[in-house]
């Protein structure tokens, strides 16, 4: 059997205190591209499956993903009438793009993305006198990067302090909130701007491999902007803690091949996660991701929507009821796997309903990718 036992990676024993700074997310802005493409690409997914079972294969998989929405940037695919919808002709059937083409896409649609979160986050960033800059993104690269050109484009001082969080996947965004979380409370007039963009649309593959299609079923394009300050105002940042399941290396891979980046996502990945949860649960130790307490004491839970069976096994693994995981389950039917996105959109939903209540809410954020590796940390709404 494979030892499920969580390996703790540098964890961070502080939790809540008043000697320190407390950082806190005071706001967040999230968009997504104009076109919802989730039926009709799943139409293009059925179209290149020649194979009868395979495409049955698919299709029930599609229907039992929870998903109902998908935003990309490419307004491509099939209607269910077999209708083309391919005004970019961007992924035509024996010609997909190549991986320069799709990089030119994502300079020209990544920026407007991100642009569309900040100002939704606050139409004049620029007088919130923003001192640090964090970018996350794992779907695109260009130079000067994303984090230059948000600058210039948002009229943030070319001062700003600037770091770019590339290629980690899907928990990157409890990285750049680190990040964040590690500024303020070294610096605690630092005025935090933290972005996530990812345009996983971008990298649809041609291919017969149904396990490959179903991974990629899962994915849509989306952006977060979030202020971070010292102000106690929003979500209070606690203790981060990272930790890796050993020998699952390879179980989630991210490569970039000629023809767009390439994922691998393992039929294992939901077991292994709720195995190696139902140890964390069961030993519940100070060392562990639950930190000594018991699921119950956690009101709120923001887990990464990487999809339905990831959903599934966090429940399971948990012992966590139904309704715990409901904001995470709607962020995934409203919008799919945004990567690094994705969290950001469950505690923007979070801040949206507890935030100003008065009752503070004790929460716990997770989310999971290549590794496998689990990232956490907890916060707190009032």
């Amino acid at each position: 059997m494979h030892d499920v036992h969580l390996r703790g990676q540098g964890a961070n024993h502080h939790a809540f205190s008043h000697r320190v700074t407390t950082a806190h997310i005071n706001a967040i802005g999230t968009a997504v591209p104009p076109h919802d493409v989730h039926q009709a690409f799943n139409g293009l997914v059925g179209h290149m499956l020649t194979d009868r079972r395979s495409r049955a294969i698919y299709d029930r998989m599609a229907r039992r993903s929870g998903i109902e929405s998908r935003y990309s940037c490419v307004e491509a695919g099939i209607t269910a009438e077999g209708e083309v919808i391919d005004p970019e002709r961007f992924y035509r059937t024996d010609d997909f793009p190549t991986t320069k083409r799709r990089m030119e896409r994502y300079a020209q649609a990544a920026p407007d993305l991100a642009m569309q979160a900040i100002e939704r986050l606050d139409p004049d960033i620029a007088s919130r006198d923003i001192t640090h800059v964090i970018v996350a993104s794992c779907t695109g690269f260009l130079a000067p990067g994303l984090d230059q050109i948000l600058i210039r484009r948002a009229g943030i001082a070319a001062s700003a302090e600037r770091t770019l969080v590339g290629f980690m996947g899907c928990y990157a965004a409890v990285n750049a909130l680190r990040l964040a979380r590690h500024t303020v409370r070294s610096e605690p007039d630092a005025r935090v701007l933290v972005v996530n963009v990812e345009l996983c649309t971008l990298h649809l593959q041609e291919t017969q491999e149904v396990d490959k299609l179903l991974a990629m079923l899962l994915f849509s394009d989306g952006a977060s902007a979030a202020l971070v300050t010292a102000e106690a105002k929003g979500i209070a940042l606690g203790d981060f803690r990272a930790a890796a399941i050993d020998g699952s290396q390879d179980l989630i891979t991210w490569h970039i091949g000629d023809h767009g980046f390439v994922m691998h996502l393992d039929g294992q990945v939901p077991i292994r996660i709720a195995d190696a949860l139902k140890h964390e649960r069961v030993r519940n130790d100070d060392a562990g991701l639950l930190r000594g307490h018991k699921t119950s004491d956690f009101d709120l839970w923001a887990v990464h929507a990487g999809g339905r069976s990831i959903l599934d096994a966090v429940e399971k693994g948990f012992e966590l009821p139904p309704e715990a995981l409901h904001p995470s389950r709607s962020v995934l039917r409203r919008f799919g796997n945004m990567s690094s996105a994705t969290l950001m959109f469950v505690l923007a939903d979070m801040l949206a309903q507890h935030g100003g209540s008065g009752t503070t809410q004790d929460g716990m954020a997770m989310a999971f990718g290549p590794g496998l590796a689990a990232e956490t940390f907890r916060f707190a709404i009032a």
